[in-house]
């Protein structure tokens, strides 16, 4: 297929939605006050607010379910969850012209899904780097850390990461899967959040990333412009989203079209030399190498 060589990476949080899941999701449900009363009981610090938060949202839900919230009431909100239309279609476009669609969020395994299956993106992407969270047994959702920081580090130390999960890692897992294949792929990496200034920072020259222009990973990127490899190519809203997002994809294309080009030219000169070769003349069926036969 036409862009089987590019593999875009997204975010999901305030990039494929124009929210951040976690506080759409206690809002919809009039959470808020519930959501302050339990505040000031989790033990907050800068470096472990993160991975707090997501103990805390995990004891959320389990006071919900206390209070006769439904995992089918959770469902729906999510599915009023805002999201721009070109951003549906975009997605889709993308994956019908072959490129290979994943995710990287620091969201949860259920939010993203049941998001993406309401508006027919989920078989869209090929893996979903997340936060797991399931049903339980008993109805409840429950939400866990994508790295749990109680028990062991996922070993980066840029300020920028939570300790529950370092997208910046989980790119350099892409890449190495990616490098096993024969073709060389080409990365896009959309995303919005601190968290996805590492990821950034492991693309190469050949790369592009785009950061949702006014949002933190572009203020860091713009005050560490040195350290970016990638080509920088922002976007602000859903429409630029796309544009963006296609200019880059034709772009790819055709980089890649008029290098086979290239390739097609030298082995065409190579096959005009071979035909100026004198052949050795033929004394019997023997002059030429039998062919080995095909085992099936």
């Amino acid at each position: 297929m036409a862009a089987a060589g590019i593999v875009v990476i997204f975010d999901f949080d305030k990039t494929i939605i124009d929210c951040d899941s976690d506080n759409w999701v206690v809002d919809e449900l009039g959470a808020t006050e519930l959501f302050n009363q339990l505040l000031p009981t989790m033990p907050w610090n800068s470096l472990m607010a993160r991975l707090w938060f997501l103990v805390f949202h995990d004891r959320m839900m389990k006071e919900l379910h206390s209070q006769g919230i439904r995992i089918e009431d959770i469902a729906t909100v999510l599915k009023r969850s805002p999201i721009h239309p070109r951003i549906i279609e975009a997605i889709k476009s993308a994956h019908a012209l072959g490129c290979d669609l994943k995710i990287v969020s620091d969201a949860n395994t259920f939010f993203i899904e049941t998001i993406l299956e309401h508006h027919g993106l989920k078989e869209c992407f090929s893996e979903i780097n997340t936060n797991p969270g399931f049903v339980d047994e008993q109805g409840r959702l429950r939400i866990f850390p994508h790295d749990d920081f109680t028990k062991s580090s996922h070993g980066c130390q840029h300020s920028s990461c939570p300790p529950n999960m370092c997208k910046g890692i989980v790119i350099e897992r892409i890449q190495a899967s990616l490098s096993m294949e024969d073709q060389k792929k080409t990365i896009i990496y959309l995303g919005d959040g601190l968290g996805d200034f590492c990821p950034t920072l492991k693309l190469g020259d050949g790369d592009y990333v785009m950061p949702r222009k006014g949002f933190p990973v572009w203020d860091l990127i713009c005050n560490n412009r040195k350290l970016v490899n990638a080509e920088i190519c922002e976007w602000s809203d859903g429409e630029e989203f796309e544009n963006v997002l296609f200019h880059l994809i034709s772009r790819i294309i055709s980089i890649d079209r008029n290098n086979t080009s290239a390739k097609m030219g030298q082995l065409y000169s190579v096959d005009c030399k071979l035909e100026t070769m004198p052949l050795p003349v033929a004394t019997g069926h023997e002059a030429f190498p039998q062919a080995l036969p095909v085992l099936h």
